[in-house]
């Protein structure tokens, strides 16, 4: 069986002229898989049963599911997603004051191995399609319409896996998101975060994207960056700075630092100022400092208020954008770093 989310419109037009039936059929189908959210064919009720049953010879929609969901005490809900294969992927709702936000995944597992991450012990499995990303998001702006009230305000793509190794299929499902034609999301509302593959930055400049990136930093030396995050091995400080400059460059769009503290690693003033240095390297709009959420495989602590406050302090005495983001969602793993709920049905 073909997955019929896979053919552009004019490629459904083609297959309905094999079928013997009028072109303009096309784009009711189009409306049916990304505006309506079709389940399956036999949802497509203004085409003929016989169309239907013909589509359904060759065709379907392997769309994901919502195995169960479980709710935080400060409003963020986390799913555990069933893909098609069996396999599943966690994402978060995350609701504030101001914003409605989807925290979505990429990939089955991730393979990048950073040493504070839950999904980083596990084995990348795969892939997302589009499609299911696609689907990820949807589910999750039902959601919040359902307990919120609201469509969702943005999207991170801060949950499994590395977005930038599974390029192709991320950039395709926020073409779908942003699309008319689909959630008609403004790309400026979407921001994808990257460990940091240098390659794959300058290729976004290329592309000349216009949703934010965010680089999970983490440390401010190669020395600790290697520690705790392989991939600095071969994408170095050195090669990120000079790829987010390509990118904003050639694309103007915001740029965000993502910095980790822990406790007794990377939380010095020293690291503060090692931190200040890469901020005057990048055309960064902000760092975020990001609170801890210690996970069972990993032997990293959260500092102390105070040693946060003298961090915090540091940086803005250095007039950097900083800001601290507390993490939500925490008392059902669904903070920052503890996604993993990995397995098959």
């Amino acid at each position: 069986m073909k997955n019929l989310r896979e053919f552009s419109l004019h490629e459904i037009e083609e297959i309905l002229l094999k079928l013997g039936e009028p072109k303009f059929r096309a784009k009711q189908i189009y409306e049916w898989i990304w505006m309506k959210f079709a389940g399956s064919i036999d949802d497509m009720t203004n085409l003929s049963k016989s169309l239907r049953e013909k589509l359904a010879l060759e065709y379907h929609i392997p769309k994901i599911k919502n195995h169960h969901s479980q709710f935080s005490s400060d409003g963020t809900i986390k799913n555990r997603l069933q893909l098609f294969d069996g396999n599943f992927v966690e994402s978060v709702l995350i609701p504030t004051e101001q914003r409605l936000t989807a925290c979505v995944s990429s990939q089955v597992g991730c393979s990048l191995s950073c040493k504070f991450c839950a999904t980083g012990y596990m084995e990348r499995k795969r892939n997302m399609n589009f499609d299911e990303i696609f689907d990820e998001v949807s589910l999750i702006n039902e959601q919040a319409q359902k307990h919120f009230g609201k469509k969702l305000t943005n999207i991170v793509f801060m949950g499994m896996g590395e977005p930038l190794l599974n390029y192709k299929n991320v950039l395709q499902a926020i073409e779908k998101i942003t699309s008319p034609e689909g959630l008609n999301m403004s790309p400026k509302r979407i921001t994808v975060s990257t460990a940091g593959i240098a390659k794959q930055i300058k290729q976004l400049g290329e592309d000349r994207v216009r949703f934010k990136l965010a680089l999970s930093l983490h440390a401010a030396t190669d020395h600790k960056r290697n520690e705790i995050m392989p991939i600095n091995e071969s994408n170095n400080i050195a090669a990120l700075i000079d790829a987010l400059n390509y990118f904003y460059k050639a694309t103007e769009s915001e740029i965000t630092l993502e910095y980790i503290l822990f406790r007794n690693f990377n939380d010095t003033l020293k690291d503060a100022e090692n931190l200040v240095k890469i901020y005057r390297q990048v055309p960064a709009d902000l760092v975020n400092i990001i609170e801890y959420n210690p996970i069972d495989s990993a032997r990293f602590d959260r500092p102390d208020e105070e040693a946060v406050k003298e961090f915090m302090e540091y940086l803005e005495s250095k007039r950097v954008n900083v800001r601290l983001r507390k993490s939500r969602g925490k008392d059902i793993d669904a903070a920052c770093g503890q996604l993993a709920n990995l397995g098959r049905a």
